[in-house]
């Protein structure tokens, strides 16, 4: 059997290997609360990887998505008091706006997706300053639990965190695989010139893939600050990089085309099981960014389509 048949599996088998191997070194690991635990503790970062899939599925990468979760975050702790539940669709709209303007700065301006989005993080860190006085804001918790307490409830052991991740990928799925709009994403990721010939608006495609994504990311930085009760410029940070690995670890490559939000969940719990598996072999958090950048440098070589790029620059 080829390497390039079982590359497709490889996300799945990976998951089972690293869940065996630490179940082994540690027992604990493998009880049901503990992994329920564990899932509800990833679900701000499958959300925000999740929204970043559909600008990876496209070729492009969103580097935003941290600094708009952290802004988010903020804007959900000041919006709170005034608008109650409304905060929330401030803050989606808000993900939204600036998902919509790194697309457009993307496919207007000609400028690549890394630089654009970059950009766009900078702006979204900066409102997060000015709203915030550069300091943590606290939520008022009764005001948070009227508006917000049924997403970080529990109902038969079961946090709600998980049911709401559950719900936003089954959306996502249905997006990808029963619209119009997520076939035009796969044919956009699979050959641009392709795309164009065949009448799709693929400038139109792309803005909404990010537009997607800020508004995921978004999502996550509210869901963020409900958990922890406040909002901070920078409450999120160390989010990004997981995130990129949690969706490339899945078996969506940066060329784009292939794989999608079911691999992207596979790959988040992957990214969960790496993030307990240092816990548990006691390796620093100080070290723990270099353990995901080599791991995405091993997704990157993995996944890769390396008939798309003839020359790496």
């Amino acid at each position: 059997m080829s390497f390039e048949r079982i590359k497709t599996h490889l996300p799945w088998i990976t998951l089972v290997l690293l869940v065996a191997i630490v179940g082994m070194a540690d027992a604990n690991f493998l009880r049901p609360h503990n992994l329920i635990n564990m899932a509800a503790d990833i679900v701000p970062l499958f959300i925000m990887a999740l929204g970043m899939t559909f600008a990876i599925y496209i070729g492009g990468i969103d580097l935003s998505a941290q600094s708009v979760a952290n802004m988010t975050t903020v804007i959900a702790t000041v919006a709170l008091p005034v608008f109650g539940v409304g905060a929330a669709l401030i803050c989606i709209v808000a993900g939204l706006g600036l998902g919509a303007l790194s697309g457009f700065v993307t496919t207007r301006l000609l400028v690549p997706s890394f630089v654009s989005t970059l950009a766009v993080g900078g702006i979204a860190y900066s409102a997060g300053q000015y709203l915030s006085g550069q300091r943590a804001l606290y939520m008022n918790a009764e005001m948070r639990d009227a508006s917000f307490g049924w997403m970080v409830g529990n109902s038969f052991g079961i946090p709600h965190e998980i049911f709401v991740g559950g719900v936003l990928v089954l959306a996502a799925v249905f997006l990808q695989n029963r619209t119009t709009f997520g076939r035009a994403l796969k044919a956009v990721g699979a050959g641009e010139p392709a795309a164009v010939a065949s009448g799709i608006n693929v400038a139109r495609v792309k803005i909404m893939a990010f537009a997607l994504s800020g508004m995921l990311a978004a999502i996550a930085g509210l869901l963020f600050s409900v958990k922890l009760s406040g909002g901070s410029p920078t409450i999120a940070n160390g989010f990004l990089l997981p995130a990129i690995v949690a969706v490339l670890v899945g078996g969506t490559p940066l060329t784009g085309g292939v794989g999608g939000v079911v691999n992207t969940l596979i790959g988040t719990l992957i990214v969960a099981v790496i993030r307990s598996s240092m816990l548990y072999f006691e390796i620093d958090a100080t070290q723990q960014q270099m353990v995901f950048g080599l791991v995405l440098i091993a997704a990157i070589a993995l996944t890769i389509d390396r008939s798309k790029m003839r020359i790496v620059k």
